[in-house]
């Protein structure tokens, strides 16, 4: 069954570990006006994209309209549910607003700003990605179960993270099963108090693994947030996660692999490494300064001539 493999996000525009300049061509030529289409550039590598942006906020449904009419036909996007679905505190300290509130409108808000993704059969998954401090307890068992019931009927990937729901792994998977919802499988530095997991899917219909990188001494404190996302996985590092892909797809109807680790694209060279590992094939054309950091790279992907580097979109 298919595996589409990609990275969490696709714009990161600012700071040490931007995107620009490595993955994204330093110069692209041309007079028009318009901006360098991105979105488009990555579509033309990866199948696939996880959208970090839809935590922060409940984008317009132009924004996902757009998405969808920018990439070709077999592409999909998963989405992470909005920060008040899943981390009130900090729902409240960014807007100040009551998250207690949380009701039917906000489902159908965000099931509105998705709807252009669903209608063009590019919509994947829809991520709900709790804290390390969302433990397994009766409260928040029943708030899962809620949120679940009101999403059910999309593809549901839950990231649980406090080993308390791996120590009672039998009545999580019943939760989750009961809604065909997917465990999220997730490799990050591991802690006492980290969830154990087997990177086997848990339903039968998808199979949702992310890859956060391995920077333990980032990890709580970082300087930056996006340094906590400075960590590139050796070939080595991510055989282990290709065969779990590979197992886990014989088993399921679709199975999702992204990777995190966004610092300086560095999620885009291992994410062409997992593709290469799975014997697909390295679509689209690479930045050469992107190979020769990455040198992994070498000799599989194809080199973007600089004659060819895309010029801007006229606005």
């Amino acid at each position: 069954m298919p595996i589409k493999v990609g990275t969490s996000g696709w714009n990161y525009p600012s700071g040490k570990g931007t995107w620009n300049g490595i993955f994204y061509p330093a110069k692209p030529r041309g007079r028009g006006r318009g901006k360098f289409d991105e979105l488009a550039f990555y579509a033309e590598h990866f199948d696939t994209v996880e959208i970090n942006s839809t935590f922060y906020g409940v984008p317009a449904a132009t924004t996902t309209k757009a998405w969808a009419e920018r990439t070709p036909k077999g592409f999909e996007f998963s989405l992470k549910l909005f920060q008040k679905f899943t981390h009130p505190e900090m729902f409240h300290k960014a807007s100040g607003k009551d998250p207690m509130d949380l009701g039917g409108k906000d489902v159908d808000e965000f099931r509105r700003a998705i709807d252009p993704l669903a209608s063009a059969g590019k919509l994947g998954a829809l991520l709900a990605q709790f804290p390390a401090s969302f433990t397994s307890e009766p409260d928040a068992r029943g708030y899962l179960e809620w949120l679940l019931e009101r999403f059910r009927d999309y593809s549901v990937a839950v990231e649980l993270r406090h080993r308390s729901w791996s120590d009672d792994a039998v009545s999580t998977f019943e939760l989750l099963e009961t809604f065909g919802a997917a465990l999220t499988q997730i490799d990050e530095p591991k802690f006492k108090t980290s969830i154990r997991q087997n990177l086997r899917p848990n339903v039968r219909s998808f199979y949702y693994l992310r890859l956060h990188g391995r920077n333990a001494a980032q990890w709580w404190k970082p300087e930056k947030s996006e340094d906590r996302y400075n960590y590139l996985y050796s070939a080595q590092e991510l055989q282990p996660f290709a065969e779990a892909a590979g197992d886990a797809s014989r088993a399921v109807k679709k199975a999702y692999l992204y990777a995190n680790n966004h610092f300086s694209a560095k999620s885009v060279a291992n994410a062409a490494i997992l593709k290469h590992q799975l014997g697909q094939p390295l679509p689209g054309e690479y930045p050469e300064e992107f190979v020769e950091r990455y040198p992994d790279l070498k000799g599989l992907v194809k080199i973007l001539p600089p004659s060819l580097i895309p010029s801007p979109k006229p606005s």
